[in-house]
């Protein structure tokens, strides 16, 4: 099975267009340790992101050729939108202490809920 991430330009995040070779069966997920905007690993909200907003996001292993198995995370057509998890705010392109992306390849042992 092949998982397609394809995300089209927005004020989500830029554009991206990548097959990759699934490891597992995807599952929705709304919790994820990923790098926020510094780098630094944080865990996160995430929601997977369209042109209506908010919709869901999801975790596969994949294979990865540099790597071997890595855990991509991916949402909408408008990429993924992340924020700490401590926060609570509604999910907003505007608020400043969220961030998008249009997908994550973390390492296969990410911890994703």
């Amino acid at each position: 099975m092949y998982v397609e991430v394809d995300v089209e330009e927005g004020p989500n995040c830029w554009p991206l267009h990548r097959m990759f070779q699934a490891m597992s069966p995807p599952r929705e997920i709304s919790e994820v340790t990923a790098p926020d905007p510094r780098g630094d690993d944080v865990s996160c909200r995430v929601t997977g992101w369209s042109d209506a907003g908010p919709c869901a996001a999801y975790a596969v292993l994949v294979a990865d050729s540099g790597e071997g198995a890595v855990t991509l995370v991916y949402g909408g057509d408008r990429g993924i939108r992340l924020q700490p998890a401590a926060g609570a705010a509604p999910w907003d392109l505007g608020d400043p202490g969220q961030w998008g992306e249009p997908c994550l390849l973390l390492d296969s042992k990410a911890e994703a809920r």
